[in-house]
């Protein structure tokens, strides 16, 4: 699967057959569903589990929390928009 074809798929009712759970909760996420997203990962700890948290309490709002999971995943907080970010997380999981 390809990031254009990923994109459309935010328009179905789920998320494509056979994406990981990483995939999955940035296209709940993407698709206005954050709380079915934030779930998908909240009991996860390896580090791109991590990095997804990570973005999703930014995307929030709760710096706090997300600046505690960017230190989990090993990585800086990103300075650039959420939309870029959900984007190169999305590329690098496909």
């Amino acid at each position: 699967m390809d990031f254009t074809t990923f994109q459309l798929s935010i328009q179905n009712d789920v998320p494509p057959a056979g994406v990981s759970v990483y995939l999955a909760a940035l296209w709940y996420d993407a698709n206005s569903e954050w709380h079915k997203g934030h779930a998908m990962v909240d009991q996860l700890d390896d580090s791109m589990a991590c990095q997804v948290h990570a973005y999703l309490h930014r995307k929030e709002g709760d710096q706090g929390n997300a600046a505690y999971w960017y230190r989990r995943a090993g990585i800086p907080q990103p300075q650039l928009s959420l939309q870029k970010e959900w984007e190169l997380l999305v590329k690098a999981l496909l």
